[in-house]
């Protein structure tokens, strides 16, 4: 009988490597967030936030934000049940069109939305006819948001609902409820945190928006673009209050998620 005898190469602890190696990315991650924090004085960089430009580039993310996340979960959420529940094929190439705006370039992005709402196209001829520009305005802002945003409630919200069983819908539809009362009163609840989830995603990826907004809309400027325009201009100190607004929103969104790692409902 041959026994095994363990070598010095399977002794290895390399579990111990593999987080070694891991702490290397690690602190690439956190390193220059840290640096962004305390490279200059709270009271510097509070002083900054102040200013009109800044103030006013705040404001116009944040608005466009909360719109751009409301946009996508009104016609994201429809989308993500129908998802949910469709089979085959169609199901599937559906998926892939959601998921496309988060392969694309934003640059890209925002090309492609000029071909659909540019000055020169008959939806921006027609919004301008009635009053409205869809480019250089913050309906451009919020347009060129939502479509890369989107893609996170659709497919976090997706897979909320998929997480759902169905044997509690069907025990719902055999007691003669409809599927709407059913998937307000069964679904939505035990969905709701991976659908909160998907939200908050879509409010973060709007706010940090910069390739497409830029394309569509450099008036009224946000936070990314005013940014650049800060650091192009003026150089980099001038460019961190908003960076540091950015990295709280994204630590902001991080906690929120956590928040939500586990479903109440369980």
């Amino acid at each position: 009988m041959k026994l095994h005898t363990e070598t010095a190469f399977e002794r290895f602890d390399w579990l111990s490597v593999a987080f070694l190696l891991g702490a290397v990315l690690l602190c690439y991650y956190l390193v220059p967030l840290i640096s962004l924090v305390v490279s200059q004085p709270p009271g510097s960089i509070l002083g900054q936030l102040t200013t009109p430009d800044v103030a006013s580039a705040a404001t116009t993310s944040i608005t466009a934000s909360l719109a751009s996340a409301g946009l996508a979960s009104l016609f994201g959420l429809p989308l993500a049940y129908w998802l949910a529940r469709a089979d085959g094929r169609i199901g599937t190439i559906v998926t892939a069109l959601v998921v496309l705006p988060l392969v694309l370039p934003p640059i890209v992005s925002g090309m492609v939305l000029l071909t659909v709402v540019g000055p020169n196209t008959v939806l921006g001829e027609l919004a301008a006819a009635n009053g409205v520009s869809l480019t250089r305005s913050t309906a451009g802002v919020v347009l060129a948001q939502t479509f890369v945003a989107s893609p996170f409630v659709v497919i976090t919200a997706k897979a909320a609902f998929e997480s759902v069983d169905r044997q509690l819908e069907y025990a719902s539809r055999s007691l003669g409820k409809s599927r709407l009362a059913t998937v307000r009163h069964i679904t939505l609840p035990i969905a709701w945190p991976g659908i909160l989830a998907g939200i908050t995603l879509a409010f973060a990826r709007a706010i940090g928006e910069f390739g497409a907004t830029i394309m569509l809309a450099y008036y009224p400027r946000t936070m990314p673009v005013q940014i650049w325009v800060s650091f192009t201009t003026m150089g980099l100190d001038n460019a961190f209050p908003l960076a540091v607004i950015l990295v709280g929103i994204a630590v902001a969104t991080l906690v929120v998620l956590n928040a939500l790692g586990t479903n109440p409902l369980e």
